[in-house]
């Protein structure tokens, strides 16, 4: 049974590098598939109802991209470009403290929905990343944000 998981893993991992360009890897410990977060890409976690709301105004923008949904939480994470320092200033960060938003830090990992994450309803795609090549900047995300 261990085998077939691990298998599984192994091959949405290989299935994000390979047909989405992610640079995706397995944490051996957690047995997780994980995205790091840097110079390439960037994410945002809000409440799921917010970002309903964000991802109809990027859909409208043409600037949609993806974004992982975590049913228990009830939050959403939206894959973007990455953070850069200057769009991040104190008002901005005090906003998106106030509406329960986090940006992710370079260094940090997100976790992608694994076959089983998926099958379980624990992790799950809202807006699969099969245009992973055309993420969202993250200031266009955090500015629908605050439009909402």
């Amino acid at each position: 049974m261990t085998t077939l998981l691990d298998s599984t893993l192994e091959v949405r991992c290989m299935q994000y590098r390979r047909e989405f360009h992610l640079p995706a890897s397995i944490d051996p410990t957690s047995r997780h598939i994980l995205l790091d977060i840097g110079n390439r890409y960037g994410a945002i976690t809000m409440p799921a109802d917010l970002g309903e709301r964000v991802q109809q105004q990027l859909a409208q923008a043409d600037l949609a991209g993806p974004v992982v949904h975590h049913p228990r939480a009830r939050r959403w994470t939206f894959i973007t470009g990455p953070a850069r320092p200057e769009s991040l200033t104190k008002s901005v960060a005090a906003a998106l403290f106030r509406l329960y938003a986090t940006v992710a830090c370079p260094g940090a990992q997100v976790v992608l929905p694994s076959a089983d994450d998926e099958r379980t309803g624990y992790r799950i795609w809202i807006h699969s990343p099969e245009t992973i090549d055309t993420v969202p900047p993250l200031e266009s995300v955090i500015e629908a944000l605050l439009r909402r």
